[in-house]
């Protein structure tokens, strides 16, 4: 049996469900892989008794549902967040396949790590803010004629992966690090403050700055600074700023 502590380590995150049967049919999903924490970012029919209806007894699941009024509120203590998107878009993220996403998700559970599966609207997906919150891209290589998934049908991939990798990994976790990768609540901080220092510097120019805070992003979300490391770059910023300030009062 995979480990329960790990297996618990794991959410999986509907963004904007439109459908509450598809809630349900995710929950069960998740329940026949060994899961248990499914959150939902505002959700458009819920509660609703298609929702119990397809989830087909799966109500352990049903009893932890979350649900929260946006992504980063649903991620916000994650280390790990995978966003399933079924095209490329205007974000620069490293793209898995299920089955390459899953190992690099249990690294992160096993280094004590809250992990999240992140699922968008079944119409429209993940928006490019939304997924600009993630440090992964996964893509399910469906057949490019006809790709279209359900989302309970998605959820179930990555739950089949995640599983197996579990299975194939019964080892203890290590110990835990004494600094552990900061979290997203406090990498967003981090982003908010170095665009602000960005702009109070004029950095860009005159020059759009999308294009920079998106690669500045991806790079530090590689690097996964640990939290005495954001404050010393926090640090750096913030006597950015006040320089620029004084700068400005001459």
């Amino acid at each position: 049996m995979p480990d329960a502590v790990l297996a618990d380590r794991f959410r999986f995150v509907l963004v904007r469900t439109s459908h509450p049967g598809n809630i349900g049919s995710a929950a069960r999903a998740i329940r026949t892989m060994g899961f248990a924490r499914l959150v939902l970012v505002a959700p458009q029919r819920y509660p609703h008794d298609d929702v119990t209806a397809m989830a087909a007894g799966a109500d352990d699941v049903l009893s932890r549902i979350v649900v929260v009024p946006d992504l980063a509120s649903a991620i916000a203590d994650c280390r790990l967040v995978l966003g399933a998107t079924a095209r490329q878009r205007n974000v620069a993220l490293t793209e898995h396949t299920p089955r390459q996403a899953a190992p690099v998700a249990l690294d992160a559970a096993k280094a004590d790590g809250e992990v999240a599966f992140v699922f968008g609207n079944e119409r429209t997906g993940l928006e490019n803010d939304e997924l600009a919150l993630c440090h992964g891209a996964v893509h399910i290589p469906a057949a490019p004629d006809f790709s279209s998934l359900n989302l309970a049908q998605a959820v179930q991939l990555l739950a089949y992966e995640a599983r197996m990798a579990l299975l194939d990994n019964p080892v203890a976790p290590p110990p835990k690090k004494s600094d552990p990768p900061a979290d997203a609540a406090a990498m967003e901080g981090f982003f908010a403050h170095l665009a602000a220092t960005l702009d109070d510097i004029e950095f860009h120019k005159g020059r759009s700055p999308q294009t920079i805070l998106l690669r500045l992003r991806k790079l530090f979300l590689r690097a996964q600074p640990d939290e005495r490391e954001l404050r010393v770059l926090r640090g750096i910023l913030s006597d950015a700023q006040r320089m620029a300030k004084l700068a400005k009062e001459r």
